[in-house]
């Protein structure tokens, strides 16, 4: 799993109705969701983003509410990973269960600044700035998640598990 893309830096403390508010969850598609991306935080903030950016927060991102919504419209955003300080709880799983990776660095994403271009290799457990020259080193990623990833989240993970076995 690599990535590269440009960091877009936010705070910390930021919960999922900043992410995604609740006037935008009448809907379950990833694209509307995405365009109104941390519209709680900033109106215009998804305009900046382009497919395949970053995501970086700061202390305890995802808190608040327990909405699925919230990793759904950062991937609609175009953002395939964050990297933060920390993140809450259930947003770390539901994310994961969405198809969004996360990546949390400590104080370490101090070192990560608004527009640096990252690249970024998940099963290696690095983070490279590329605009700093610094490294970031990270858990690498435990297969039984990479997995889950890689099919786009719990639910197609499942689904084709089931089939395979059902295929026998």
């Amino acid at each position: 799993m690599h990535y590269q893309g440009k960091a877009h830096k936010v705070g910390d403390h930021i919960d999922t109705d900043a992410i995604i508010p609740a006037r935008f969850l009448v809907t379950t598609d990833p694209v509307k969701l995405g365009e109104n991306c941390m519209s709680g935080l900033e109106p215009d903030w998804v305009s900046r983003v382009r497919k395949g950016d970053i995501m970086v927060a700061g202390r305890n991102f995802g808190c608040g509410s327990s909405r699925e919504h919230a990793p759904v419209a950062i991937l609609g955003a175009g953002i395939p990973v964050v990297i933060a300080h920390s993140f809450a709880r259930i947003f770390y799983r539901n994310s994961f269960n969405m198809g969004l990776l996360l990546l949390e660095v400590g104080d370490q994403a101090d070192k990560i600044h608004d527009g640096d271009q990252l690249d970024i290799d998940a099963a290696a457990g690095t983070i490279r700035n590329v605009t700093t020259g610094d490294s970031i080193a990270v858990l690498p990623l435990p297969s039984s998640m990479a997995e889950i990833l890689d099919k786009g989240g719990l639910v197609p993970y499942v689904r084709e598990r089931l089939h395979s076995q059902a295929a026998r």
